[in-house]
């Protein structure tokens, strides 16, 4: 396993190190431009490339219901989490006025709090390590968990979210509609499954894939410029809480959701596993292209990584 942690995180480690070395020599309007640049064209380009390749004719098991149901307890853990912590920010600064800030009163910081414990990395860090950690037969149920989290729970459900709390009209409901269904990536898996079966010119499909070797880099690059802003402690501090969310209690609500429904083994494990990933990368993304709180976000991702290192024997001793 330490062998597996090791080649998933080496690229990230690398790229984001470059990154973090980079940002003082680059214009300070580079990682927005980066993150824009990766939602409309690097991220769609990704998923049309992985749609093209992925086999959706296998049995899929409960994977996907089990996904969704993992997507709304997320949500639901999150938008408690956030309610209890304004309560207790709000009676602190009635107690002793000017004590605490008042950011869990922000929308953009509330929209990355919740996009930072609901989005985890199932694609890049996900498939890297849990296939080495369940047996063959219980690929696929990785595979779709990963491909709905990424489509239903990235694109649909935090397009939502960062629309809602990222836009000054949220409450408008056709505006978050609008963005839904305008999102690239969506439409890039659409036209991908739609033309599996039909045969590109060779460099236009060698260039697709090989735009993932690009991409990925890119999106590491970007979480290593914004770790370059974190103010310290105080910005790890306040990651703490979603990263708990994600890596660790999330998951224990998965595996007591999957043995009441009756799955045991590998599959439960499998579940549990992808459920516990790292806050993604794709929410940096999203904190981009709807100007939410980008600190929050990229200091939750380098504390979930750390957590998940910390309690992946935990979940193979209880769940495995």
């Amino acid at each position: 396993m330490t062998e597996t942690l090791f080649h998933a995180y080496f690229p990230l480690l690398l790229w984001t190190s470059l990154g973090l070395l980079l940002f003082r020599f680059l214009p300070q309007t580079l990682p927005r431009l980066l993150g824009r640049g990766l939602y409309w064209v690097g991220i769609p380009l990704e998923i049309l490339a992985l749609a093209r390749k992925t086999n959706f004719s296998e049995p899929a098991g409960l994977a996907p219901a089990v996904t969704l149901g993992a997507l709304g307890l997320g949500v639901g853990v999150a938008s408690l989490s956030l309610w209890l912590l304004k309560q207790v920010s709000k009676s602190a600064k009635h107690d002793i006025p000017g004590s605490l800030p008042c950011h869990w009163h922000n929308p953009a910081h509330q929209g990355s709090f919740i996009l930072a414990a609901v989005l985890g990395n199932t694609g890049f860090v996900g498939l890297a390590i849990a296939p080495s950690l369940i047996d063959d037969a219980y690929l696929n149920w990785i595979v779709f968990f990963s491909i709905t989290h990424n489509i239903i729970g990235i694109y649909v459900f935090g397009v939502l979210i960062a629309s809602y709390f990222g836009r000054s009209t949220r409450h408008h409901w056709w505006i978050q509609l609008r963005d839904v269904l305008t999102v690239p990536a969506l439409w890039a898996f659409i036209i991908g499954y739609l033309t599996q079966s039909a045969q590109l010119p060779l460099l236009i499909e060698s260039g697709l894939q090989a735009s993932i070797g690009i991409i990925i880099p890119c999106a590491f690059l970007l979480i290593g410029m914004r770790l370059c802003q974190l103010r310290g402690w105080k910005s790890f501090e306040q990651a703490l809480i979603p990263a708990l969310l994600r890596v660790m209690f999330i998951p224990v609500l998965v595996g007591a959701l999957t043995t009441l429904i009756g799955l045991t083994g590998d599959r439960r494990l499998a579940m549990v596993l992808m459920s516990g990933m790292p806050s993604a990368f794709a929410g940096l993304i999203l904190a981009e292209e709807y100007n939410l709180e980008r600190e929050l976000i990229a200091s939750s991702i380098v504390v979930s990584t750390v957590l998940l290192m910390l309690v992946l024997p935990l979940w193979l001793a209880v769940f495995g």
